[in-house]
């Protein structure tokens, strides 16, 4: 059976393997897997070793504990549902592309304004 938490890291893995715009395949190969291993990471199915989770960490340029953020503390009934999706993690990349600064922060203030418009 799959543990909620090593599916948690696995959205995480892959989360940020969108975010910066790599492949499984790319990604597999600079880790020394399969690309089928490195999807059985993303799902859950397979548990990551402390080891390969700080290579996958430094590969993706992130902290090991990045792919905890967002779990539920002890004793807490939260949802752990703080992964991307693909469509935003791919426009979370798209934004962070944009080389002037000025028109990347114009869309990150008309991005906000417009959920602020939509919560109410």
């Amino acid at each position: 059976m799959v543990h909620p938490v090593d599916v948690h890291v696995g959205k995480k893995i892959r989360e940020v393997r969108l975010l910066r715009g790599m492949t499984q395949v790319i990604v597999a190969d600079q880790l020394g897997l399969s690309f089928q291993q490195l999807q059985k990471y993303e799902t859950g199915y397979n548990r990551v070793s402390a080891s390969k989770m700080f290579e996958i960490a430094r590969l993706l340029k992130v902290e090991p504990g990045y792919f905890f953020d967002g779990l539920p503390r002890e004793g807490s009934d939260a949802a752990a549902n703080g992964a991307l999706d693909e469509r935003t993690a791919k426009a979370a990349q798209a934004l962070s592309s944009i080389a002037d600064e000025k028109v990347r922060n114009q869309i990150h203030s008309m991005i906000h304004e417009l959920a602020e418009r939509a919560a109410s």
